[in-house]
């Protein structure tokens, strides 16, 4: 049964093909665009039966037919061609008469899908948008180019103090005429055409940033104005509690240094200047890093050792070892033998159990190298080599072992000028210099006398069962001295002054000394006397023992204090006939 078709020129219009089909699955119809597609002639088409078109169509379609059902986005893909479509039964009343089938090529159908889907993105990033700027914390305005209202959020309306729906649709002005601000930042934007920034007053008394952009059209005219608004009320309250916050600090912080003085002085550390408690504060923090490669720089006797032994106490190492090495008291060969160790018979004169060297010794600990600006270059390089690999090897072995110490050192000479004199290698000094601390003479921190002076009559008065004290013109003449000995010089001058003076008040010995240039007396005897050098070697000898026994209790202490070896200590002990 052929059904003859109206409006021929409707459907060859539409730019989707159109395939009809009786229920013998004869062609019946089909418009210019699925003739176009499929490459065929409507003339030369009509009649035929579906499967000569497309030899997979047939069962689909039949299912149509037969059940009366649509059957949408149908596939049909047969030699090169690619369709994809809906096919519809023609029905009259109950009665199925056929079927048409409405198609797109599976690319342009693809391309239309996407389309589609790019659209329903566009609305629903639409929609998302709107929620967002309604849900945000700022206020955000929207004004066409006459100034109108287009658009407020919750926030932007709350910050004025007005309900949204009242002011959408006026003037932007609206409110500055009604007295809610006191200035318009749109009509600011509209008369200079530019962003302008401005602080608002409101009416129920807030501050708000107001920043309004302008958006300009093709020709050159203002089409928006976006205006972004922020409640500042609160920063007067906030930088408010940040200055009583940072007055805290201030306070806590002060308190802390008090408590790190107190405990400066728990540790017998004397600073009251300025430039000496920040010596310590540094030392302190270096400290509590555990850091290595510490140089301290100074001259002769302000405190090199005693700021070393500090940084060790307060470090994590504290429960280690600290060995001290004064690299200026021995030969080349004995004081690479006191580093790294040696082996039974390594050379002549060696101990038949050899001997475990200092950096071996300071394993987990400190070493501390003193006057290592002596240090010879040969050796130089063996510390450099240990500094680079943590690997000892004493002298005539073959093993080596990894010891890990924290290496202190410290120097009244210029590195500098000594490596200039090719006499310190350059890369060693960066090594021991990771963190340097200068120590200031004692000419320089006048404050610290007082202090360091009481400090020492308190000690000896101690430990000697005296009463010496200082009176103000006492400690006017020990300020007034240039100390080129620097603490060692006053301690040394307390002590003597303790011990020899006639009167409590030692005023007077102090004076004396300073007035021979400080010398001590063993240090007068030198120059006076008609005694050989070899009686006048021997009599320092015994003073330096007989001081050295006053201040140690074992033969091993005065080993290390003298850097000589204990058997050394023993027998000039005896020899001079004094007991420990």
């Amino acid at each position: 049964m052929s059904i003859k078709l109206k409006n021929n020129l409707v459907m060859n219009s539409v730019h989707v093909g159109i395939i009809a089909i009786d229920t013998s699955y004869h062609i019946i119809f089909l418009n210019k665009y699925a003739a176009d597609f499929l490459g065929l002639s409507e003339k030369d088409t009509i009649g035929l039966c579906i499967s000569q078109i497309f030899e997979s169509a047939e069962p689909i379609f039949k299912m149509c037919i037969e059940d009366g059902k649509s059957q949408l986005r149908q596939r049909i893909v047969d030699k090169d061609i690619k369709i994809v479509g809906d096919i519809t039964p023609i029905l009259e009343g109950q009665q199925v008469l056929g079927a048409v089938y409405c198609f797109l090529g599976a690319n342009e159908a693809i391309h239309s899908t996407r389309e589609l889907n790019k659209l329903k993105s566009y609305e629903y990033l639409e929609d998302e948008l709107e929620k967002i700027v309604d849900q945000s914390f700022h206020g955000e305005w929207l004004c066409d180019g006459e100034g109108t209202v287009l658009r407020v959020n919750e926030a932007g309306a709350r910050f004025i103090g007005v309900e949204a729906g009242d002011i959408v649709g006026e003037k932007a002005w609206y409110l500055l005429e009604k007295g809610w601000v006191d200035r318009s930042v749109t009509k600011e934007v509209l008369q200079t055409k530019e962003k302008v920034s401005i602080v608002q007053h409101t009416k129920n008394n807030k501050d708000i940033m107001a920043t309004g952009f302008p958006v300009f059209g093709e020709g050159g005219e203002i089409i928006r104005v976006i205006v972004h608004v922020i409640d500042i009320t609160g920063l007067n309250t906030i930088r408010k509690q940040l200055e009583h916050s940072r007055l805290v600090s201030e306070k806590y912080k002060n308190e802390y240094l008090d408590l790190s003085m107190l405990e400066f002085r728990r540790q017998d550390l004397v600073a009251e200047s300025g430039k000496m408690k920040q010596v310590l504060r540094m030392a302190l923090k270096i400290a509590h890093i555990s850091a290595s490669g510490i140089l301290i720089t100074g001259e002769s006797g302000v405190g090199k050792g005693v700021i070393a032994k500090f940084i060790h106490i307060n470090s994590s190492r504290r429960e280690k070892p600290f060995v001290q090495i004064n690299c200026a008291a021995l030969p080349e060969s004995l004081l690479e033998a006191e580093l790294f160790g040696y082996e039974r018979g390594a050379f002549t004169g060696a101990g038949e159990s050899g001997k475990v060297g200092l950096i071996e010794l300071a394993k987990n600990g400190t070493l501390f190298l003193d006057e290592i600006g002596d240090i010879p270059i040969a050796v130089q390089v063996k510390l450099l080599k240990y500094l680079d690999d943590h690997l000892v090897r004493p002298l005539g072995g073959i093993q080596e072992k990894t010891i890990n110490c924290s290496i202190i050192s410290a120097t009244n000479q210029d590195l500098v000028a000594l490596i200039n004199q090719r006499r310190f290698r350059e890369d060693l000094l960066y090594r021991l210099n990771a963190f340097t601390i200068s120590i200031p003479p004692l000419r320089e921190r006048k404050e610290d006398i007082f202090e360091l002076c009481n400090y020492f009559l308190q000690k000896y008065n101690k430990e000697y069962n005296q009463n010496g004290r200082v009176s103000f013109r006492g400690m006017r003449v020990l300020q007034s001295h240039q100390f080129p000995g620097n603490v060692r010089e006053l301690e040394s001058i307390i002590k003597q002054a303790i011990v020899m003076s006639n009167d409590d008040v030692i005023d007077d010995y102090i004076a004396h000394m300073l007035a021979e240039g400080g010398k001590s007396q063993g240090q007068r005897d030198l120059t006076v006397g008609k005694l050989g050098l070899n009686t006048k070697i021997q009599e320092f000898e015994k003073g330096i023992l007989n001081n050295t026994v006053k201040e140690c209790k074992t033969t091993r202490e005065m080993a290390n204090r003298l850097g000589i070896d204990q058997s050394t200590v023993v027998r000039k002990l005896k020899k001079h006939r004094i007991s420990l």
